[in-house]
């Protein structure tokens, strides 16, 4: 397995993103299209590529938020991989980064109806806070954040 630094360009990333995509649309429904105008991928400079026997299973970016940091976005992992440690692996190296950039903390939104991750973030030492700009009004964001 290897976690590779890239940008919005590669073409795994891409692949990964469509996939993440389809399944937003499912659970998201009809506030797909207010989600989706702010993701994205072109504005993404840092992005992180996980691959297991030279094929890309998992995938995830950041991008400057304020001063001081970094917002969590595009996570996603292939399903029949789930499970397995590798999106902790994922966003451990989006926090690695995130530091090295200079920046204190990753703030991420995610929906309330994707349990998993909202399970998964609290894992990972993710905190609860209030809504921010654009999820402010919505009933199925909940955002979070992480001192680093």
């Amino acid at each position: 397995m290897k976690i590779l630094r890239t940008n919005s360009e590669n073409t795994d990333f891409i692949n990964l993103v469509k996939q993440l995509d389809a399944y937003l649309k499912i659970t998201d429904g009809d506030e797909h299209a207010f989600y989706n105008q702010f993701n994205h991928i072109d504005v993404l400079k840092n992005v992180v590529v996980f691959y297991l026997d030279n094929l890309a299973i998992g995938c995830g970016a950041i991008k400057k938020f304020d001063s001081s940091s970094m917002e969590i976005k595009r996570m996603f992992v292939a399903k029949e991989q789930r499970n397995k440690g590798i999106a902790q692996k994922i966003v451990t190296e989006l926090e690695v980064w995130t530091k090295e950039l200079g920046y204190k903390k990753c703030v991420l939104e995610t929906g309330k109806r994707q349990v998993e991750a909202v399970k998964f973030y609290h894992k990972c030492g993710y905190k609860v806070i209030p809504n921010y700009g654009q999820y402010a009004d919505m009933e199925n964001s909940v955002c979070f954040e992480k001192a680093l």
